[in-house]
């Protein structure tokens, strides 16, 4: 299995792709980062990519897996990535 891209191979890439500076392109990135964690719970779309957004869990009965005890888990929000169905085609061959 390779490797994940990392930010700075991410950034080179973008950069030689659209013909912009590493600095500009990193700022972007920033900027980016910064929108979607704000916006997230509005659910922040990235076109062709997915969306952010925040989902209620209800409370619920677990175990604990070294004692075998059950133990209860409170409700909590969570921030979840949907991948949209032209992300998931392309990723998959589809």
């Amino acid at each position: 299995m390779a490797k994940p891209m990392t930010k700075a191979e991410l950034v080179s890439e973008l950069a030689q792709n659209t013909g912009n500076t590493k600095k500009v392109v990193d700022q972007v990135l920033n900027a980016l980062a910064t929108i979607a964690y704000r916006e997230a719970g509005n659910s922040f779309i990235i076109p062709g990519i997915g969306k952010l957004v925040i989902v209620d869990r209800k409370a619920r009965m677990g175990r604990n897996p070294a004692t075998g005890a059950t133990i209860h888990i409170p409700a909590k929000r969570v921030l979840k990535f949907r991948i949209s169905k032209a992300c998931s085609d392309a990723a998959l061959g589809r």
